[in-house]
């Protein structure tokens, strides 16, 4: 017998100060079994670092041809792919063909420079790309608030990231590996 997703409630308030988003989401999540809590969370912050209209998840980890979060316009064509953990370099590359802009949201301490070091002469050409590092102890602990209903507060200002659930405000400065071109 297959096993069957988690679903996960979130009441998310984003105050994105740098671009000026301020939105609340009502979002109802499915951690796929063999998904942690932490990039269950981690997914949940892309949504938020990248929250506007449109913005969606992808149908998860059994989907190749799909990420963990885009946007697309209201022709269906991808505004923003947004990956999670370390995807691989032709999955990058792909998704630069297919999208506007795409982002990578790293994460998983020393493996993340490990990855990085082994593919980012390779994608260092790809201009619609952008990667960013997530700490670790920021994702492990964020990867702690998951909960099946969560009330959820991210606020972004100067680049600095807060994650708050009410009892609990973890900061999250990530780390700029590789930036798009302006424009």
């Amino acid at each position: 017998m297959a096993l069957r997703s988690t679903i996960f409630k979130v009441a998310l308030s984003v105050a994105d100060i740098d671009r000026g988003y301020y939105g609340d989401h009502a979002l109802t999540i499915a951690r796929h079994p063999s998904e942690t809590d932490e990039r269950m969370m981690v997914r949940l912050l892309a949504f938020a670092l990248h929250a506007g209209d449109n913005v969606e998840f992808g149908r998860g980890l059994s989907t190749e041809d799909e990420p963990d979060v885009w946007q697309r316009d209201l022709t269906g064509a991808i505004e923003r792919w947004i990956d999670v953990g370390l995807p691989d370099e032709r999955r990058m590359r792909k998704a630069c063909g297919r999208a506007r802009e795409v982002h990578v949201l790293a994460y998983g301490g020393r493996a993340v420079e490990l990855w990085w070091n082994g593919v980012s002469d390779r994608l260092q050409r790809q201009d619609r790309l952008a990667v960013s590092e997530m700490p670790m102890d920021a994702s492990r602990t964020l990867g702690q608030l998951a909960d099946r209903s969560m009330r959820l507060q991210v606020t972004i200002q100067h680049g600095h990231v807060l994650v708050a659930d009410g009892d609990t405000a973890i900061p999250v400065d990530l780390r700029i590996l590789k930036s798009r071109p302006p424009g």
